[in-house]
């Protein structure tokens, strides 16, 4: 974990600096004793954490990060004690007096630790799922669920499906047609909306499988099944048709 330390007072400054070096996850990327130095330095060091002193010589660090509004984890260490409210107000980790006691600064440390273990952790899960889906090569298949089996299915080989009361049929490209005890509402939430259109209350069809429109509302599918497509969705259709 980077941290740049904020402190005019050098003594203290080496105080801090020896209870961050017995920790063998931080690492000291920066220290500045003024806001000026601050300015310029602290973005290009990157830091996870910012121990500040609140009262420096040429001003105050509330104010100068409050005006930065950077997103980093920040732990202000003070002798005065009306900050307080302000620096959890401005997102403050935590907020320790002078003289620091080294069991809280070890575990105000150890939360903002744990904390961007967590955040970058998270970032990561996050970063490897949209790789995932974005992944061309991403297998697309969806389980249907017979009174007798379960079958694994590529949706791109789903032709259409067609809804009938509480029941579901797909029509498969190269299988025979699959009933599952579900509504057509059910599927067109985990079919993919840019290939799948509900074009009629009792139709979802696969559009990369549409072989012709015609002006009279129906749509003729690959396997020479023909569809109705409800007044209200004659133009999703044409838009589709028209973006191919």
């Amino acid at each position: 974990m980077k941290v740049y330390i904020l402190e005019d007072e050098h003594n203290i400054y080496l105080y801090i600096k020896s209870l961050l070096d017995a920790i063998p996850y931080v690492q000291i990327v920066g220290y500045s004793p003024s806001i000026a130095q601050a300015e310029r330095e602290l973005l290009e060091s990157n830091p996870d954490l910012i121990l500040a002193d609140i009262q420096l010589k040429d001003g105050s660090s509330l104010s100068f990060l409050s005006e930065l509004k950077l997103d980093i984890n920040t732990i202000f260490i003070t002798a005065f004690n009306q900050y307080a409210i302000e620096a959890l107000n401005i997102g403050a980790i935590a907020y320790l007096l002078k003289p620091l006691v080294p069991e809280q600064f070890m575990e105000a440390i150890e939360k903002c630790y744990k904390k961007n273990t967590e955040f970058k952790f998270n970032s990561m899960q996050l970063s490897m799922a949209e790789s995932y889906l974005k992944s061309p090569s991403r297998p697309r298949k969806i389980a249907l669920r017979t009174f007798e089996y379960t079958q694994i299915v590529n949706i791109d080989d789903i032709l259409y499906c067609h809804g009938d009361k509480g029941y579901t049929t797909f029509y498969i490209k190269d299988n025979k047609p699959m009933m599952v005890s579900k509504v057509l509402k059910h599927f067109e939430t985990m079919l993919p909306e840019s290939e799948f259109i509900r074009c009629h209350q009792s139709y979802l069809i696969n559009a990369n499988y549409i072989k012709k429109y015609f002006k009279d509302g129906q749509i003729e599918m690959s396997d020479g099944k023909m569809i109705p497509v409800a007044t209200r969705k004659k133009d999703v259709i044409q838009q589709f048709l028209n973006d191919i």
